[in-house]
Formats: C-alpha cells, sequence, structure tokens
C-alpha cells in the first residue's frame, strides 16, 4: 500500500494553507469575543442568566458534545488512512464522521424545538439572545463543514484524484474548528450560570 506524502517546505503548509488558519483564528476571536460579552452582561443580571440556564437541557449539550468529539475522532482516522492511500478506510470513517455531524444536528433541532415551544425565544431575554445567536452560528459553521465534507466524499465515491492532501485536511482543519467551538460554548451556556 502507497503512503501519500506531504511536502512540508510549502507555504500551504500547515494543513490547510495559512488562508485558512487565519478564517479558524478570526472565527475562534469572534466566538471568543461573544463568550467575553455573554460573561460581562451575566454580571449585570446575574439571576437572570442563571434562571435561563437552567431552562437548558445540559444532557442535550453533553450528549452533542460527545457527538461532536466523536466524529472529530473519526476525522482524524479518516485522514490518517488517507494518507496512507487506503481510500476504504477513509470513506468509511469519512461517513462516520458526517453522521456525527448530522446526530449533532438532529439534536440541536429537537432542543431548539422546546425552546421555541416554550417560548424561549431570542428575544425572552439577554441570556436566551446570546444562546441562539451563539449557538445558531454554530450550527450554522457545523452545516457548511458538512457539506465540505459530502463534498470531499462524492469526490472520493466517483474515483477523482482532485482530493488532495491538502484539500482533505482543509476539510479536517475546518471540521475540528467546530469541535473546539463546541467545546467553548457548552461549559460557558450550559453549566456556568
Amino acid at each position: 500500500m502507497e503512503t501519500i506524502t506531504v511536502n512540508k517546505n510549502k507555504l500551504y503548509y500547515p494543513p490547510g494553507g495559512i488562508l485558512l488558519w487565519i478564517i479558524i483564528f478570526l472565527e475562534l476571536f469572534t466566538f471568543g469575543m461573544a463568550l467575553i460579552a455573554m460573561v460581562f452582561y451575566s454580571k449585570y443580571e446575574p439571576e437572570v442568566f442563571h434562571n435561563s440556564r437552567l431552562l437548558l437541557n445540559s444532557t442535550f449539550g453533553a450528549v452533542n458534545t460527545v457527538f461532536l468529539l466523536t466524529s472529530g475522532f473519526f476525522m482524524a482516522i479518516s485522514v490518517k488512512s488517507f494518507k496512507k492511500n487506503n481510500i476504504k478506510k477513509t470513506t468509511y470513517f469519512l461517513r462516520l464522521t458526517m453522521f456525527g455531524g448530522i446526530l449533532f444536528l438532529v439534536l440541536k433541532s429537537v432542543e431548539y424545538y422546546f425552546k421555541i415551544e416554550s417560548g424561549y425565544t431570542i428575544g425572552y431575554n439577554t441570556f436566551f439572545s446570546f444562546y441562539w445567536m451563539l449557538t445558531l452560528f454554530h450550527v450554522i459553521h457545523v452545516i457548511v463543514g458538512l457539506v465540505i465534507l459530502f463534498n470531499i466524499y462524492i469526490g472520493f465515491k466517483q474515483q477523482k484524484s482532485s482530493n488532495s492532501v491538502e484539500d482533505f485536511e482543509s476539510s479536517a482543519a475546518f471540521w475540528h474548528m467546530c469541535d473546539l467551538i463546541w467545546l467553548l460554548l457548552f461549559p460557558v451556556v450550559y453549566l456556568i450560570f
């Protein structure tokens, strides 16, 4: 079995290229600033934030954390398999990665449904304004990540040689960014207040 080599001297190394990493850092900065703002506003309305946080289902949040972390683990195995040129194993773990992302979206949709049914929409109070803005922005990232992964997967299924290591690592880096953002959101939004 042939192993794919990566030229580490090229400008696009680290995985995904420098532009992708600039985007990732900007995204992390954006979410980080929003979380800092949330903590700042919680100091002015501690009771509202505490009581509102109790209205969230932390079990849903914890299960979604498991879905995304497991999905990220499968993504790492998929990249490793691709570098070993094992396309069958690569696509298998890529499917598991996407399945984890889909499970995340399904459970998040159920959670959103219960919040909307209970009247806890974006205008309910300051806490729920942050909750909706942060989690919906993250959901958009997960959807974009799934679209990217699906396109990579289709390339493998159609046996196109256009899936380069750099493209695959870029998609993996974006997916891991979604994991990392959720790891920042989950404790702050679901557990702290």
